[in-house]
């Protein structure tokens, strides 16, 4: 059993095809910061977003990776480099740890 564990309206389900929530069907996503209902365009504003709420660059890892880590905890959110490649899975990632603070939308 292949795939990506996505978590979408309080439920837990396993996508085969995680790259066709996104693309194929038309139905793209947008990640939007509930307390000023901006929606993230780029990684310089998501990093001031995610600064602000204790988490921190963490520049050991892959260099293909935007990482980020909160001392406080052991989670990790792991971003591709290229903003073009910042997907759902990524965005329902950041919005688990990161509870109402962050929702995922349709565009």
């Amino acid at each position: 059993m292949s795939g990506v564990w996505v978590f979408k309206n309080g439920v837990f389900r396993l996508v085969e095809n995680p790259q066709g929530e996104d693309g194929r069907n038309g139905k793209r996503k947008m990640l939007v910061h509930l307390p000023t209902g901006e929606v993230v365009t780029s990684y310089a504003f998501l990093e001031r977003i995610l600064m602000g709420l204790g988490w921190e660059r963490y520049y050991d890892g892959d260099p293909d990776l935007y990482q980020f880590h909160k001392h406080s905890s052991i989670d990790l959110i792991s971003l591709p480099k290229d903003f073009s490649k910042f997907n759902s899975i990524n965005m329902y990632d950041i919005v688990i740890k990161n509870p109402n603070v962050f929702h995922v939308r349709d565009k």
